[in-house]
C-alpha cells in the first residue's frame, strides 16, 4: 500500500504564499519523479511543476517565476514553495509520485487526496 499525503493548502491574499508538502509512504522501494498538478470545476488536472530524482525541474508557464518545487528523498517529500499567488491559482492541488514498491520492478503513478488552495482577498 502506497499513501500520498498533501497539506499546506488554504486561504491567502493575493501576493501572499503558501508551501505545500506532500509525503509518501508505504511499501516503498524508491521514487522516481514526482510533481504536483492542479484542477479547478469543469476543467482538467493540469500540471504544475515536475522534479526528478536527481533534482531536475521543470515547470508551466504560468508558475515559471513565482513557484518552487523541491523534493527530500531520505523523507519521501515533495514541496511547492507558491509566492506571488494570484486569484486564478485557486484550485485542488495534487501531490503525484512515480513509486517502485517492494516485490515490483517497475514504478507505478500514485495519487495524494488533495489540497484547496484558495486565492482571495
Amino acid at each position: 500500500q502506497v499513501q500520498l499525503v498533501e497539506s499546506g493548502g488554504g486561504l491567502v491574499q493575493p501576493g501572499g504564499s503558501l508551501r505545500l508538502s506532500c509525503a509518501a509512504s508505504g511499501s516503498i522501494v524508491s521514487t522516481n519523479a514526482m510533481g504536483w498538478y492542479r484542477q479547478t470545476p469543469g476543467k482538467q488536472r493540469e500540471l504544475v511543476a515536475t522534479i526528478t530524482s536527481d533534482g531536475s525541474t521543470n515547470y508551466v508557464d504560468f508558475v515559471k517565476g513565482r513557484f518552487t518545487i523541491s523534493r527530500d528523498n531520505a523523507k519521501k517529500m515533495v514541496f511547492l514553495q507558491m509566492n506571488s499567488l494570484k486569484p486564478e491559482d485557486t484550485a485542488v492541488y495534487y501531490c503525484n509520485a512515480q513509486v517502485r514498491r517492494y516485490f515490483s520492478v517497475r514504478y507505478d503513478p500514485y495519487w495524494g487526496q488533495g489540497t484547496q488552495v484558495t486565492v482571495s482577498s
